[in-house]
């Protein structure tokens, strides 16, 4: 059999968005962004809570990184990312941090039911998920890094996250 690579025109969409969210606070570079949106859009997730002082659409440079997906990916933004956890809280999803914490457990250990509703809390380029944002967390998670630094780009981070916790909405 020739494997022969496809174009756009033959890509079939799975079925759309599954339970989990990104919540986002304070993400400064809108190529990052962009690229929660592109996420977000190629995996499923359905939605995306911008915080505090991330970039917005319309915003050029998140537009090219996002390939137009923030025209199709629901998103919100509050300045204060606190009462939309508490928000989502109440309306029963479970809030994951995605930070290396003294507490956080290795992604791949995450227990995700079918039935789990999941906001994914992404925090700024430089100094992660805030203290306030873990203290309001249900638990945090992180990925093992196997080189000399700690920490990965955001983006690149959350598709690693979303891809593992993806797992238990495969049907």
């Amino acid at each position: 059999m020739q494997n022969i690579q496809l174009d756009h025109s033959q890509h079939r969409p799975a079925p759309r968005a599954f339970s989990l969210c990104y919540l986002a606070h304070d993400l400064d570079v809108p190529m990052n962004v962009g690229s929660l949106f592109r996420i977000a859009d190629a995996l499923g997730a359905a939605k995306i809570y911008l915080t505090g002082r991330s970039a917005l659409p319309p915003n050029s440079k998140l537009r090219r990184t996002s390939r137009a997906t923030e025209k199709t990916v629901p998103f919100s933004h509050a300045e204060d990312p606190l009462p939309v956890l508490h928000e989502l809280k109440a309306s029963g999803y479970r809030i994951i941090s995605l930070e290396l914490t003294s507490a956080s457990i290795d992604i791949r250990q995450l227990a995700v039911r079918p039935s789990d509703r999941i906001c994914l809390v992404l925090g700024s380029e430089n100094a992660g998920v805030s203290q306030a944002l873990l203290d309001a967390s249900e638990q945090a998670v992180h990925i093992p890094m196997r080189g000399q630094h700690s920490s990965m780009n955001v983006a690149t981070a959350c598709a690693i996250a979303t891809f593992e916790i993806s797992k238990a909405f495969r049907t």
